[in-house]
């Protein structure tokens, strides 16, 4: 079946983004997914891992309300075009690995509509998840860095030569990095 989003809302998504391209498209159809089968829009607790950085992405923190800042938008640069959906309320998810579908279509607008106009299935390689995959975000304290002086999550600190270093600050005086 085709595109089920809105065209509107696809235009909003395209307009978030600044540019419409076969990225985007991807992770357009993968929100589709997570909303035909998580109804991941309305999950009080929803989570995508996305296994890229492309423009897809944005699509996902657009239609999906998953987002950085909330800590339910997982970056794990694999360099995937693969996209993990979780709800924490129902316990199940999925991962969807897009299949490269239309990748020999050499004109950009072609392959959009291709892409648009195909199946779900068509488009994705789908595998149930039964665990979250990643932990819930948690609010930790805050200590300063005894170089810059900047305040940093205490997971992030490193202690060197008795001093509470950022990373930053960290791999200036570690030989070994």
């Amino acid at each position: 079946m085709p595109c089920t989003i809105e065209k509107e809302t696809i235009e909003k998504t395209i307009e978030f983004h600044r540019h419409n391209c076969p990225g985007l498209t991807i992770g357009i159809r993968a929100a589709e997914l997570a909303m035909e089968r998580l109804d991941i829009h309305n999950a009080a607790s929803p989570v995508c891992v996305a296994e890229t950085d492309m423009c897809g992405v944005d699509a996902i923190q657009f239609l999906t309300g998953c987002s950085f800042g909330k800590g339910n938008l997982i970056h794990k640069d694999y360099g995937k075009s693969a996209f993990t959906f979780y709800d924490r309320d129902a316990q199940k998810g999925f991962r969807a690995v897009f299949n490269d579908f239309a990748r020999n279509e050499q004109d950009r607008d072609n392959r959009i509509k291709r892409i648009l106009a195909a199946d779900l299935k068509d488009l994705f390689v789908i595998e149930d998840v039964d665990t979250p995959p990643v932990r819930p975000a948690r609010i930790l304290k805050s200590i300063q860095c005894d170089a810059c002086r900047e305040m940093t999550m205490e997971s992030r600190i490193r202690l060197f030569d008795g001093k509470n270093l950022c990373i930053p600050c960290f791999q200036k005086v570690e030989q070994k990095i």
